[in-house]
């Protein structure tokens, strides 16, 4: 190992500590610069940090299956709380043994709050120190979210790691109303956490505070006072330029507690990814690389291709051919481009297979870079890698 690289023995995808890791038990195993290699001990198993959670919205992850998600090295699945309330509903996923079984899915799983959603229904909701009543989007019934009901959804739904309520505000936002929010958000983890009753999830904190280094740091002080066994950066990917969030998180993700993993929620583009790991985050999940397979974008190691463009026609070539998933292996950019045109459904689960195959990797390979003391190294790699496109 280099000098001063603080480091234990460990590959990219286990350690020899995991079997005798403590539910909620994070340990960090090497660090180069800000970038951190880690481990979470869930109970459904570690979670080798740095890592991308596939983004499972109504119990799947469009367009694959578990076993697919699997073979692509997918470790943490993503439960949306407010989506599986309203449809099918908690009591009905409990009653079928929960949502690991419901979906078939035997890793990790983590649920968000429900409260991004709640505040995206900006016409349909009414918030209160409660809670929020909101209209469902889908037949305009009333229904009502408080800390202590996403609590009882998410414990009900058997999440491994359950996301305190928060409140997130639009962008751009006034002073005021980011510091009326943090102080809700701050009362409401409060809330969450005494109504969090299952012994076996992990209950994150959200740090919020908008684009403001100074109220992000307040709102640090006061979510990671209450001792958790993990926390958030919540408030991003909300709308604002992507710049701003590259040139607020150096200044920030790096003073959250060093002994608990740190969770960038709904961020990002591969890129995104790097930089974000570059200044200490260890977790992200993003609908980015399900979304845009399914409208015909694939993320490479030399950039973004669109596969409707018409000189992969009759291109014989493979998407990537530094790229080792099924659909790589198996068929051609021709191939490709002629099901997404053709609207085939076979298009988008191809499409997705690579995508989320890549983001594993590129989280892999972090994960070996970082062990191996050749981060900075790794970094510059892929941002000048992912910036090229084929247009």
């Amino acid at each position: 190992m280099l000098d001063g690289h603080n480091s234990t023995a460990v590959g990219p995808n286990s350690t020899a500590t995991d079997a005798n890791m403590k539910l909620g038990e994070f340990k960090v195993h090497a660090t180069d610069g800000n970038a951190r290699r880690a481990t979470l001990m869930t109970a459904h198993g570690p979670v080798q940090t740095p890592v991308f959670m596939a983004v499972g919205t109504k119990a799947t992850v469009k367009a694959m299956t578990p076993e697919e998600l699997k073979d692509c090295g997918t470790q943490v699945v993503l439960g949306n709380t407010y989506h599986l309330h309203l449809r099918p509903g908690e009591k009905t996923i409990a009653r079928m043994g929960g949502l690991h079984k419901f979906m078939n899915w035997h890793g990790p799983i983590l649920t968000d709050s429900g409260g991004f959603q709640v505040f995206s229904l900006s016409q349909l909701r009414n918030m209160t120190e409660e809670g929020v009543e909101f209209r469902s989007h889908l037949d305009g019934a009333k229904h009502f979210i408080s800390p202590e009901k996403s609590m009882e959804i998410q414990m009900d739904l058997g999440s491994d790691i359950i996301m305190a309520f928060d409140e997130c505000l639009k962008y751009p936002a006034t002073d005021e109303e980011i510091e009326k929010s943090m102080a809700l958000t701050y009362r409401w983890l409060l809330r969450s956490q005494a109504a969090m009753t299952r012994k076996e999830s992990l209950l994150f904190g959200i740090v919020q505070g908008g684009l403001s280094l100074k109220h992000r740091l307040k709102s640090m002080e006061q979510i990671c006072s209450v001792d958790l066994p993990g926390y958030a950066l919540g408030g991003f990917s909300v709308g604002e330029p992507m710049h701003l969030m590259h040139a607020l998180l150096p200044d920030v993700a790096p003073r959250m507690p060093a002994n608990k993993p740190r969770y960038l929620m709904g961020v990002g583009t591969p890129t995104d990814l790097i930089i974000a790991i570059d200044s200490g985050v260890d977790m992200f999940d993003c609908v980015m690389p399900t979304r845009v397979a399914r409208n015909g974008t694939i993320y490479t190691w030399n950039g973004k291709v669109s596969i409707k463009r018409s000189e992969y026609k009759e291109d014989p070539s493979a998407l990537d051919p530094e790229c080792d998933c099924y659909t790589c292996k198996n068929y051609s950019k021709a191939y490709l481009r002629h099901m997404f045109m053709s609207g085939e459904i076979l298009g988008s689960r191809l499409n997705t297979i690579h995508n989320i195959h890549f983001y594993m990797k590129v989280m892999e390979k972090a994960r070996e870079a970082i062990a191996e003391g050749r981060w900075a190294e790794y970094r510059d790699f892929c941002l000048t890698r992912f910036a090229k496109k084929d247009s």
